[in-house]
């Protein structure tokens, strides 16, 4: 049986039942649904024979040659499908609910398969990740320079039960020169705002959601506006950590990179690092004294998040002086602070 579904149907289907992608894998890698599987019915090469025939001959013939391409694969499909769903349960969409989903749905449907098909499409499912940012949340920043260990701080907030989001761990990325580590490959853009999406739509608008203090962009990737613009007026728990500790958490993180990926990264940043901190940085990477190239640098990223910092309503930051970057530490800090900031606006109504 074909069950046709609307979005919010289709995204609370039961976790058991595997979500099937019909379209090419160049499609299917530009973006899609999380935790979907790729059964292109059709190759790259085979989708532009089709979608060419349509255009020069009309759909009909288009209908006979995907016909002909696909022919031979119908038992394999099926094959595959029964890997994915021994129970028979399973959901398929393709771009806009047409040809493609329609047909694996037929075929499915004919050897037994309960079958959710998405009404819309992926196209729908764009809508539904766009939508999502368009929601109100409760946010609350987590700041602090370069080094302070934010995020190490966000995932012991995580572990004490607060409602997190990593932002960087989404993008793949840590947002400096220096993010990719030498080894992270990002999202495309469109699976970064697909991963977003999902995680979003797990949380309770209700209860406050931390996320990190970014600039809009992280590494290639940008944060959606309808979020950015109210990650911007958001009430900001900045970390003040000592720059000694600051540059021996760096060095913990960084110094072990490879030189010439340090070195590289330096450079892209040399016209705002300006020359003489570049030819000094450079110098001590070199010469693998990592806490003096930490400490050039972070001349650059301090100035960098001060702007940022000066940019928001001084009222709604407040300061935590840390003795160091102890993450269970500064975690124990913050909450307090937040429930002091809490009580003090519970007074004030």
């Amino acid at each position: 049986m074909i069950h046709t579904l609307a979005i919010d149907e289709y995204m609370n289907l039961p976790k058991t039942i595997p979500v099937v992608d019909v379209r090419t894998p160049l499609e299917f890698n530009q973006g899609h649904i999380c935790g979907a599987y790729n059964l292109p019915i059709f190759s790259n090469e085979e989708r532009v024979q089709v979608g060419t025939c349509y255009k020069q001959r009309g759909r009909e013939e288009a209908v006979l040659l995907g016909f002909d391409l696909t022919g031979p694969k119908w038992s394999g499909f099926i094959e595959q499908a029964l890997e994915l769903a021994p129970n028979k349960k399973i959901a398929i969409h393709c771009w806009r609910g047409g040809m493609r989903s329609g047909a694996m749905a037929w075929a499915f449907d004919m050897y037994g398969f309960e079958v959710y098909l998405l009404q819309g499409g992926y196209k729908k499912y764009r809508r539904w990740v766009l939508d999502a940012f368009a929601q109100p949340f409760y946010l609350l920043i987590l700041g602090g320079m370069t080094g302070s260990g934010k995020t190490n701080v966000l995932r012991e907030l995580k572990k004490q039960g607060e409602q997190v989001i990593d932002l960087e761990d989404l993008a793949q990325h840590q947002g400096s020169a220096y993010g990719s580590m030498g080894k992270l490959i990002q999202p495309t853009q469109e699976q970064f705002e697909n991963n977003l999406a999902s995680v979003l739509q797990k949380m309770d608008n209700r209860e406050r959601l931390w996320l990190e203090d970014e600039s809009i962009t992280i590494g290639k990737r940008v944060i959606p506006n309808p979020l950015w613009i109210q990650m911007r007026a958001a009430e900001v728990i900045k970390l003040v950590v000592p720059i000694k500790e600051r540059i021996q958490f760096l060095v913990d993180e960084y110094g072990s990179l490879d030189q010439d990926f340090l070195i590289a990264c330096t450079q892209q940043i040399s016209k705002r690092l300006g020359p003489e901190q570049t030819k000094s940085a450079l110098l001590a990477i070199e010469e693998n004294r990592m806490s003096d190239f930490i400490r050039w640098v972070l001349v650059y990223y301090d100035k960098t998040y001060q702007i940022g910092q000066n940019a928001r309503a001084a009222a709604r930051v407040y300061e935590i002086k840390c003795e160091g970057t102890d993450a269970s530490k500064n975690a124990v800090l913050i909450l307090e602070k937040t429930r002091k900031i809490n009580l003090e606006s519970n007074l004030t109504e």
